[in-house]
């Protein structure tokens, strides 16, 4: 008798199977490499919001702006970090955070600023007490990132690790 040429169907769900095995483990790795390299985009933003902020320091005698801290709806008419900042960048979307699908088209920032340090002097910062370049300047406004929330610092370096602690 002649025996023909093909798999078994013990075969064929064996390479299911296998295939079942390798997708199941690869989609999770996936999924964290693409939040790291969003988290890394939002990093990226915060500097280039350092960068507008150095330059609005210039233009007013190291003066921070006064700003809110966020604001609810695109509709309202008050001064935040991104309206005072946008002649500094070249496009809104530097307030955009990639793992925020709400509040940048809700409100056009991803962003919520330290009120706390509106229309101080550079030399003046303090927060909780401190006078330091830990201070949070800018942060994420809700805590999207696998790492946490992402900050941007008064000595314009940008981390997802707080640096900030209270003072006496």
């Amino acid at each position: 008798m002649k025996k023909l040429a093909g798999f078994t169907l013990t075969e064929i769900l064996v390479v299911i199977a296998i295939i079942a095995i390798l997708a199941g483990v690869g989609y999770p790795v996936t999924r964290s490499f693409i939040a790291k390299s969003r988290e890394a985009a939002c990093l990226g933003n915060l500097r280039s919001i350092g960068t507008a902020l150095q330059g609005y320091l210039q233009d007013h005698r190291d003066t921070m702006p006064n700003s809110l801290m966020a604001r609810m709806s695109k509709s309202e008419d008050v001064a935040v970090i991104d309206v005072d900042l946008l002649p500094y960048l070249q496009t809104p979307e530097a307030f955009h955070c990639p793992e925020d699908l709400v509040e940048f088209k809700k409100t056009g920032s991803s962003y919520s600023w330290n009120h706390l340090q509106s229309g101080l002097h550079i030399s003046n910062l303090y927060f909780f007490g401190v006078r330091e370049d830990t201070i949070p300047l800018v942060s994420d406004k809700k805590s999207w990132h696998p790492a946490g929330t992402n900050f941007l610092f008064a000595d314009f370096s940008s981390s997802n690790k707080p640096r900030f602690v209270a003072g006496n």
